[in-house]
C-alpha cells in the first residue's frame, strides 16, 4: 500500500451518523419506552442525562415532559375491623361491649 492510497481511505471514511435520544409516548401523552432508534410512535428529543436516568412517572402535554407526582391521602372508612368508636362522635373511642361503629384508615395514591 503506497502512502497515497493509505490517506485516500482515510478520508473516504465516512462521518459517523448522529446519536439521538428520544422519548416516544403514546397519543394520550403515556410513556412507551426510551430509544435511539425511529419508532413508528410520536417522540420528542431529550438529552443524554435524561436517556439514562430514564423515568417513568412522566407524562408528556403539549410536547413537554411532566413529572406525575403521587400524593397519598388518608381517610377514615366505617367497617367491621378498626377502632371502635361512640356512633353518635367518631372522637370518643368505646370498648367493643358498648354498641360502636368501627373505623379504620384508608390510604389511597393519587395523581
Amino acid at each position: 500500500m503506497t502512502p497515497e492510497e493509505f490517506w485516500s481511505i482515510l478520508h473516504d471514511v465516512p462521518e459517523p451518523a448522529p446519536v439521538f435520544y428520544r422519548l416516544y409516548y403514546s397519543d394520550d401523552g403515556s410513556l412507551v419506552c426510551y430509544s435511539m432508534e425511529q419508532l413508528p410512535h410520536n417522540y420528542i428529543e431529550i438529552d443524554a442525562d435524561l436517556f439514562a436516568l430514564q423515568p417513568h412517572n412522566i407524562k408528556i402535554v403539549d410536547g413537554k415532559i411532566k413529572y406525575i407526582i403521587s400524593v397519598p391521602t388518608q381517610k377514615l372508612i366505617p367497617g367491621t375491623t378498626g377502632t371502635p368508636c361512640d356512633p353518635r362522635d367518631i372522637c370518643v373511642v368505646v370498648p367493643d361491649t358498648q354498641p360502636h361503629t368501627k373505623w379504620s384508615k384508608q390510604i389511597r395514591e393519587s395523581n
